[in-house]
């Protein structure tokens, strides 16, 4: 026999049956207070106000990503294993699957634009070193035959 898993909407969090809590964007976003303070990590939602004075970093710092998506910032600081197995403490739920899905979207526009700029950065100096070189024969060649 196959096994459901129901989800019900109650004050804009969703409840699944394997007691995962799915929070939207618009629910994480009001909680961006030294005294209310969710943030978002590989899309999994933890309440870190009691730990917002034990932060080596600083409170401000958490602030700054406060109600937001820190992955990005929680890894370019390369927390030790310790620092994540602690934040598992003050895991509260996931991001409901209908954000995760807008997010991703953005990754992906992110990334595609990410790759044409870089193309640029190696053609232009190119260029340059091609137009260079041409002036440089040019020249040395004229100043020859005079």
């Amino acid at each position: 026999m196959e096994e459901e898993n129901h989800t019900e909407k109650t004050n804009g969090e969703a409840v699944s049956e394997s007691n995962v809590k799915y929070h939207t964007l618009e629910e994480i976003k009001l909680h961006n207070t030294s005294k209310d303070t969710w943030l978002i990590i590989h899309d999994k939602v933890y309440d870190i106000t009691r730990f917002m004075e034990e932060h080596p970093g600083g409170e401000e710092v958490l602030l700054e990503q406060a109600g937001a998506d820190a992955t990005e910032s929680f890894e370019d600081v390369g927390h030790s294993t310790d620092a994540r197995e602690m934040l598992e403490q003050y895991l509260i739920g996931e991001v409901h699957m209908d954000d995760r899905k807008n997010q991703s979207a953005k990754d992906i526009f992110i990334s595609t634009s990410g790759e044409s700029s870089s193309w640029t950065t190696w053609v232009i100096p190119a260029l340059a070193t091609a137009v260079v070189g041409l002036m440089y024969r040019y020249y040395t060649l004229e100043h020859r035959s005079s």
